[in-house]
This record gives C-alpha cells, structure tokens and sequence, in this order.
C-alpha cells in the first residue's frame, strides 16, 4: 500500500479534528500514514496517534489578533507569509524525498505539496471574510488561493456543492478558474458520530476562542447559567488542565473533553451553546437536528459570517456575546430549525477515498 504525508494548518484545532476521519479512512485501508504539523495540531494528532510518524514542520502566523482579524495585519503577512510557504514546501519536498511517500494532503498549508508526487489541498475556506467594506480585499484572498492551488491536483472543500445545503456559504464558493477546476466538494467531513444514547444533558456549553474573549463569555456564562433549568455541562476549553467540578443546580464543570468523550457529550445534549467555527457547525450536521445557540468569537470574522448566514437560512440563533441574554436566546434558538438533511460523513469519506485518493494514488 501507499505512504501518505498529510500537513494540518495549525490555526486553532479544526483543520487536525477534520483530518481524523481521514486519518481513520488511509489507515484502515492498509496505507502508511505521516503528519508534518506544528503548534496544537501537532499536539492534538500526536495523543490521538501515538504510532504514527510525525515531523515538525512551521507553518504561518494567523491574520488574527487579540482583537479579532486585522486587515492590516493581512495585508503585511502577504510577503512573510509567501517567503514561508516556499520554507514550508521545501521542508515538506524534503520529507517527501526521504521517506518515499506517495502522496501529499494539505489541510490549508499553500506549501505542502512535493514536485514529484500528486498533491492534494483541503479548505472550505476559498475566500476570506473581511470587515464591511473591504470588498477588494475579499476578492484579493481568493486570487491569492487560486495562485497556489494551482500547485495541487485537486481542492478538496468539506462542504456540500453551492445551494441549499451549503455550509460555508460564500466562503466555499468557488470562483476563480484554476479553484473551479481542481474543486472536489466532499460534503461534511467529522470524526463525531451519532451514538445510540439518551439525551440527558439539557445544555452543552462549550467556551472557547482567545483569553479574553472566553475569559468574558465564560463571566456572562457563570452570571446567568442559574436561569436555565435541568442538567448542563461546560466545557472550559483548557486542554492543558485536567479537573471536573460539580456546582449547585445540576451543574458539571470540565476542563476539557478528549474527542470520544465531546463525541458522547455531542450525542446527549438537547441544546449546544458554543462558538461557530465551521468545525463545529460540521459536527452538528453530523448529528442532525440538534438546536444550537451560536455566540461568534469577537473579531473573527469567519465566525461572525458563519452566524449570520446561518441565523437567514432560519437554522440556528445567534447572538454576540455582550448582548447575551442566555433565558431570552436559548427560548429563541428553541424555535430554530436546526440543520436540514444531508449525507453523513461516513458516506462522503468512502466517496472521497474512491474518487479523489485512490484516482491520486493511480497517477503517481
């Protein structure tokens, strides 16, 4: 079988989380599988896959900053940002080489991908949100993506095609040629699962995002959690600790959830209340039907863009977490429709597999 290379972005934990399930899919189909990562997905896939080869590889600091995305700071990591993608491609070339791999998936990494071998590129991300007004810039980021992918075989986007079932809105759409040509939509990917489990956790509320911000949203949390009756868990999104507390008025406080537990914990609650990182909204396609309320990062915008879509398509509520007001928005994200119907990840992985690697595999 073949030796695939597969490089996560190090941008928070989504872009590692999604690439379980293809992790999962290359390994049980007998293929040798290496993570070239750094930062929190090299430490995330590193616990989940002990055995695996792993290879420290840099890749670009975030457009974000403390106070959310800066499009000034976007536009000064343009030049930093290409002079390490070509670091990073080289390093990944050079892993390729050594180690006689086969193929190379990149999740939103510009520079993992080897000359000699096919390459394969991963986002649902094919055009940035910005702040109102910076039409341009939008535009900018998708020539700036079209540029590299032509350097992959396919763009692989985690979402299901334009229309309806949309997940990424205008931020999977492809437009531009050398993006159109290569797109492959796979539809959602996750390594959640629906289980065969009560639902006996009334509120799951995850609290993450910069120190500040979930500093802030976990006080507002804490100030109103007494005005929503039954069981309710929060997830304290500190992976670095390791503790569980039991408050008065059915409350269970965890540090952090490891990936089968938030599957179990996913699976039994009745409501969620977490940010809206695509990551995220994915599992809960996964699951079906499940009522959310969404509360944005502030200044992210990708995020911010996500929760409004959603709130116009009638699926979710959504609202910013100084104007939390947890008894009145809960009652309102109760009356949302939830996300429609559509394919499971099990499906769109084999689909992907079939028709993406396996087809990559023959060319090389």
């Amino acid at each position: 079988m073949a030796k695939i290379l597969l490089s996560p972005l190090s941008w928070g934990l989504g872009h590692a989380t999604r690439d379980m399930p293809i992790i999962n899919l290359l390994i049980e189909s007998g293929h040798e599988v290496g993570v070239a990562a750094t930062g929190v997905a090299y430490t995330l896939l590193k616990r989940e896959y002990p055995d695996l080869k792993f290879y420290r590889v840099e890749d670009y600091p975030s457009p974000y900053t403390r106070r959310g995305f800066s499009v000034a700071r976007l536009l000064a990591l343009f030049p930093l940002m290409y002079r390490n993608i070509i670091r990073e491609h080289r390093a990944i070339d050079q892993i390729v080489k050594e180690n006689g791999y086969d193929l190379v998936i990149s999740d939103n990494r510009f520079g993992a991908f080897a000359k000699d071998v096919p390459s394969l590129f991963i986002s649902h991300q094919i055009r940035f949100s910005t702040p109102g007004g910076f039409e341009a810039i939008e535009k900018a980021t998708e020539a700036f993506n079209e540029f590299f992918h032509r350097n992959f075989d396919r763009v692989i986007i985690p979402d299901n095609p334009p229309g309806e079932l949309s997940l990424s809105g205008k931020l999977g759409h492809a437009k531009r040629p050398g993006t159109i040509e290569r797109a492959y939509y796979a539809g959602i990917l996750s390594n959640i699962r629906k289980i065969d489990v009560d639902e006996d956790i009334d509120y799951l509320i995850s609290i993450s995002g910069p120190k500040e911000t979930k500093r802030e949203l976990q006080k507002v949390i804490m100030d109103q959690i007494d005005s929503l009756d039954g069981k309710k868990v929060l997830l304290m999104g500190d992976p670095e600790s390791y503790y569980e507390e039991h408050l008065n008025g059915g409350v269970v406080v965890k540090s952090h959830a490891s990936r089968i537990e938030m599957e179990k914990l996913l699976n039994r609650a009745k409501c969620v209340i977490t940010r809206s990182g695509y990551t995220t909204i994915i599992e809960l396609a996964e699951l079906g039907g499940k009522k959310a309320l969404l509360i944005p990062t502030p200044g992210q915008t990708e995020q911010e863009y996500l929760s409004r879509y959603y709130s116009e398509m009638g699926w979710f509520h959504s609202v910013d977490q100084r104007d939390l007001d947890l008894e009145r928005d809960i009652a309102v994200a109760k009356e949302m429709a939830g996300l429609p119907a559509m394919p499971r990840s099990v499906e769109n992985e084999k689909r992907l597999y079939e028709q993406v690697i396996r087809k990559s595999l023959s060319k090389g």
